[in-house]
């Protein structure tokens, strides 16, 4: 688990503000105990807190890369399944990698193919990546929405975070309940309406979700979501692939499970 932030705000020297960005990282502190770090350019500053799993040395985020005439900088948060047929794919088109850190391949992902990346993605995820030529901002979050990924958007900037916190930390977000809010919490606590921060003006990408921050407009799209279709095979034509799939007696030990709970959930009959 890691943490990521990132703040972007119109006429904002954001060197100016390195007490505030360091008070955001901090909150993300148990996310990340082993590293954090920081990029400022400009108007903006990505932040992550990292919990190191592989390639310490060439996986310190933020992560940047040079392609063609922009350099693209990324923090991430996650777990990547296909991470070794992506490197592959990706090293057949000309890209180069620095080391094995899932970090690389995403960002790299998101080069060749742009808001179309999360498609090409097995995992799960949040992750922002900025360009330096057009100086846009592209959040993305993963198809099920097992990482979380809040944001609040107004007049001139942008705040994002792992957690409500961050972005409360950044003194742009104020911890103020709406009438909204108040139906979340009596109504719905502790589960909340997907998209819903609770808080005032805090909002969360969506799974399966990415969004591109340009010129101080937000546009969200969703790249992927579940279709429900018709089941048109029979009971066998289902169980049979699935059945090759489990080890050897698998199915009758589960049918074998199943029947000694359906047997123990009957009532008892007989002299008690």
């Amino acid at each position: 688990m890691c943490g990521i932030a990132g703040w972007t705000e119109r006429d904002c020297r954001m060197l100016d503000r390195s007490e505030t960005l360091k008070a955001i990282s901090e909150t993300l502190e148990r996310r990340g105990p082993d590293e954090n770090g920081t990029y400022i350019n400009g108007d903006l500053a990505l932040m992550h807190r990292r919990l190191v799993v592989i390639d310490r040395e060439n996986g310190k985020q933020p992560l940047s890369a040079r392609h063609g005439d922009a350099t693209y900088v990324i923090v991430y948060n996650g777990e990547l399944y296909n991470s070794a047929e992506l490197r592959e794919e990706l090293r057949a088109d000309g890209f180069h990698f620095r080391g094995h850190s899932d970090t690389e391949v995403v960002l790299k992902t998101y080069i060749k193919y742009g808001a179309r990346c999360g498609e090409r993605l097995n995992g799960i995820f949040a992750f922002a990546v900025f360009n330096t030529k057009d100086r846009s901002l592209f959040l993305c979050r993963d198809k099920i929405g097992v990482k979380p990924l809040f944001y609040s958007l107004y007049e001139g900037g942008l705040v994002f975070g792992s957690e409500i916190k961050a972005l409360l930390a950044s003194g742009r977000v104020k911890p103020q309940v709406d009438r909204q809010g108040l139906y979340e919490l009596f109504f719905l606590g502790p589960a909340r309406t997907p998209g819903c921060g609770v808080f005032k003006d805090v909002n969360e990408l969506l799974p399966g979700e990415c969004a591109l921050y340009k010129g101080g407009r937000l546009t969200r799209k969703t790249y992927f979501s579940l279709e429900a279709r018709e089941h048109t095979e029979s009971e066998p034509e289902t169980l049979e692939p699935r059945q090759a799939q489990l080890p050897l007696g698998g199915v009758p030990r589960q049918r074998q499970i199943f029947h000694q709970k359906r047997v123990s959930a009957e009532p008892r009959r007989g002299i008690h």
